[in-house]
């Protein structure tokens, strides 16, 4: 059995599992996007994000949301540094690795940790090869989305349960290789845009002898397989020095399955989250300059996620583009 204290500051880790890095994504720029994506035909970009997230409750396995315990004060910063650097005129690749700054009080007790979280390499390929984004709609070739392939590795570089740790409020990775295959789909017929992306994650099996700084008997474990989607809606003002303001609102759900412990299935894991989220973005007249705010939000109630905290984050981030 699981105590109450275990179960908390193992949900607080696994926000983890959330996306670290929020940078302009747009095949005609602008920032309309969450992802760190070159614009078309442009060489490089490099980006920052600040976010603080803050916990206030969480769900049990069975999808039941409860509040933390009176006088728990959970939250978590990051500051993600990324870079995209195309490598011909349809392929790109991207890095991008976060600082973690865990802040907690739970039960009487403070726990303050920072370090590296995981992170990322990633290669996209775009299925198009002129600018998709119009003004109308006249032709076929108008109706044409900017569709996104590609995969992304998870490098557990973070601090991990795994490691010389006394509780989870001390992690700032998985400790998991994953690897990801991505798809995405965007069209902007101004000043709407819309997108929509998909996310499939295996992780591999590693062998663990230690369980937060205890050695134990060696076995192997395995996450299980990670599903997300988002899809998102904005709108664009154009301002009449040529820079633009974009506005837009965004859904999203992930789920892993449940992980297995030398090959036998984990029946208290498996995780799940909706969320909403609203970010504005401007951009400068030529696109090389991206400030972003965003907003993201998970509903305090029942079914609304599995395991998982129910937190609200808030996030700054810059980009800046090279032709």
């Amino acid at each position: 059995m699981i105590s109450p204290f275990s179960k908390a500051v193992f949900l607080v880790g696994a926000a983890l599992l959330m996306p670290t890095a929020s940078f302009a994504a747009s095949c005609c720029g602008g920032g309309s996007g969450g992802s760190l994506v070159l614009p078309k035909f442009r060489d490089l970009s490099v980006g920052a994000t600040i976010a603080y997230e803050k916990y206030d409750g969480f769900w049990d396995k069975d999808g039941l949301w409860h509040q933390d315990p009176e006088g728990s004060d959970l939250s978590q910063t990051r500051l993600s540094l990324g870079v995209a650097k195309r490598i011909n005129d349809n392929w790109q690749i991207s890095l991008s690795t976060p600082f973690v700054w865990n802040r907690n009080q739970y039960a009487n007790n403070t726990f303050n940790t920072s370090g590296i979280g995981d992170s990322t390499i990633g290669i996209l390929y775009e299925a198009f090869d002129d600018i998709t984004c119009t003004w109308v709609l006249d032709t076929w070739e108008d109706y044409k989305p900017a569709m996104y392939f590609g995969a992304t590795l998870t490098v557990p570089t973070g601090i991990s349960p795994y490691d010389d740790v006394k509780n989870n409020f001390d992690i700032t990775g998985r400790g998991f290789y994953r690897l990801d295959i991505k798809t995405s789909f965007e069209k902007t017929v101004y000043p709407w845009n819309a997108t929509v992306a998909l996310n499939y994650g295996k992780y591999f099996e590693r062998s663990i002898n230690r369980e937060y700084g205890v050695y134990v008997a060696p076995y192997k474990k395995n996450l299980g397989d990670r599903f997300s989607g988002s899809a998102s809606l904005g709108y664009t003002y154009f301002i009449s020095s040529g820079d633009t303001l974009t506005i837009t609102g965004a859904y999203a759900y992930m789920t892993e399955d449940k992980a297995t412990i030398d090959g036998l299935v984990d029946e208290t894991s498996g995780i799940s989250k909706k969320s909403f989220s609203g970010t504005a973005a401007w951009a400068n007249e030529d696109k090389s300059l991206v400030y972003k705010l965003s907003y993201a939000y998970t509903p305090h109630y029942h079914n609304w996620g599995a395991n998982f905290p129910t937190t609200s984050s808030l996030s700054l981030g810059v980009n800046y583009v090279y032709d």
